[in-house]
């Protein structure tokens, strides 16, 4: 087996080869897919369905929690049964941490770190071109050091055709004791301004209308190149063709009054903000080596209301917000602290709940006493039933209000469906010459 990848693929064509890539995980990996597939498109392959027989299985990982894991390891299965004498190529997040696991499942030809994500083309090409020529053990396995990696290859996504995930910043520099991104991704880096001005670029000339910038800490750009991350929002908002902008994800203390005040000024950017809360309680987010706590939470929530909520007839802004239950430590006390200040005091959207997930290697791997996994589910539930709660209170908020909707797609039943502004999914019966066009509403 080879532990070092040596790409020498001249000569070798595609000749009509298959295939698939199924994707996990978060937008980051979906836009690297869809940039690895134009690169076998580009090179005479077919790119298939994800569940189509297939004659090369591109599996693209995520390991935020073992339940991530343990799907990789069973959609791997599923492909080698779907085709025994196909390639399966893995990659991703799971591959950079735990590469010898992945090789040792049946069926496994190449595992490539996240490091050597954006060689995936190339380690594949290898691997067809030397079994031609009669070798036996091929096999090729990389996982290099990830905090060594200073390149960053550039990614978006293209398979939808309203919309595309916009790769601008990879890595992370934080040590959350929760958190293997670190470990997985390296350090943070970016692409610099002008090669997502072009990329953008490329997008709008595909006809699509909006982007998402994405990021493993999007808030952190610059840290690579010296640049600014509201100079990057402004360069883009420059790009002829690009009709809406939002940002996939920002960590509260990341995020600027400049940066939301100049959005807030007449923008291309929607009025629609991820961003983590994790917990609500100030002795949990200090274990978890959060870098904020509730006050600074509340306080940059609150400075969005008021620059980009201005009058009785401005549109609410969209807050979708991460919690993790369960944490390490967490009683009822702490849990029934995040609960009440998001009831009482954030009052969001939506709220994406995470059970806390044991993630080997790291600080919180180890502390005690850890929350038994009926707790976790039981508050898990009870937070979920609030998003729900919540969600419908945003949407209630804006009814009999004018919206402008991208319609995306035609859905299973006969309509058509879309987003608003601020991120509320509308339906309509369909209608062709919709699709791809921003349609002014009522909701």
């Amino acid at each position: 087996m080879k532990d070092k990848i040596v790409f020498d693929v001249s000569g070798y064509a595609a000749s009509g080869m298959s295939v698939a890539f199924l994707t996990l995980g978060c937008k980051l990996n979906y836009s690297e897919s869809s940039y690895m597939s134009h690169r076998f498109s580009d090179a005479g392959y077919r790119i298939v369905a994800d569940d189509a027989v297939a004659d090369i299985y591109v599996v693209n990982t995520c390991s935020v929690t073992e339940h991530a894991d343990k799907k990789c390891r069973n959609i791997i299965r599923r492909v080698h049964k779907l085709n025994p004498d196909a390639v399966v190529a893995v990659t991703g997040c799971y591959a950079q941490l735990k590469p010898d696991e992945i090789m040792s499942i049946e069926g496994v030809d190449i595992v490539l770190g996240a490091g050597e994500k954006g060689r995936l083309f190339e380690a594949v090409s290898e691997y067809l071109a030397e079994k031609r020529s009669g070798k036996v053990d091929v096999r090729i396995k990389s996982a290099c050091d990830i905090d060594r990696v200073e390149v960053i290859y550039p990614a978006y996504s293209s398979g939808e055709r309203t919309r595309s995930f916009l790769k601008i910043q990879d890595g992370c520099d934080y040590k959350c004791t929760y958190c293997t991104i670190p470990l997985a991704r390296g350090r943070s880096r970016n692409i610099p301004i002008k090669e997502l001005v072009k990329q953008a670029g490329e997008i709008a000339s595909a006809g699509i209308k909006e982007i998402v910038l994405t990021g493993v800490n999007t808030g952190d750009f610059g840290k690579s190149t010296g640049e600014d991350f509201l100079d990057l929002l402004k360069a883009l908002n420059d790009v002829d063709g690009i009709e809406r902008y939002r940002i996939s994800s920002i960590e509260p203390n990341l995020l600027k009054e400049e940066t939301v005040r100049w959005i807030a000024s007449g923008t291309r950017f929607m009025p629609h903000f991820h961003i983590p809360l994790q917990s609500g309680s100030d002795r949990i987010l200090a274990l978890m080596k959060r870098r904020y706590n509730r006050e600074m939470f509340r306080s940059r929530i609150e400075m969005i209301r008021s620059l980009m909520e201005k009058g009785s007839d401005s549109m609410p802004v969209f807050f979708g917000i991460d919690l993790i239950v369960g944490f390490p430590g967490e009683g009822e006390e702490e849990f029934m602290d995040s609960f009440a200040f998001l009831r009482d005091v954030v009052k969001p959207s939506f709220i994406h709940v995470f059970p806390y997930s044991r993630r080997p290697g790291t600080p919180a791997a180890v502390m005690k006493p850890q929350v038994m996994e009926s707790v976790k589910s039981v508050r898990t539930e009870k937070m979920s039933r609030l998003s729900d709660e919540l969600h419908e209170n945003f949407v209630a908020s804006c009814r009999g209000r004018k919206f402008s909707v991208l319609f995306e797609q035609k859905t299973s039943d006969g309509m058509m469906g879309g987003y608003t502004e601020n991120y509320i999914r509308v339906e309509r019966p369909y209608d062709e010459n919709s699709i791809g066009k921003i349609r002014e509403i009522t909701l």
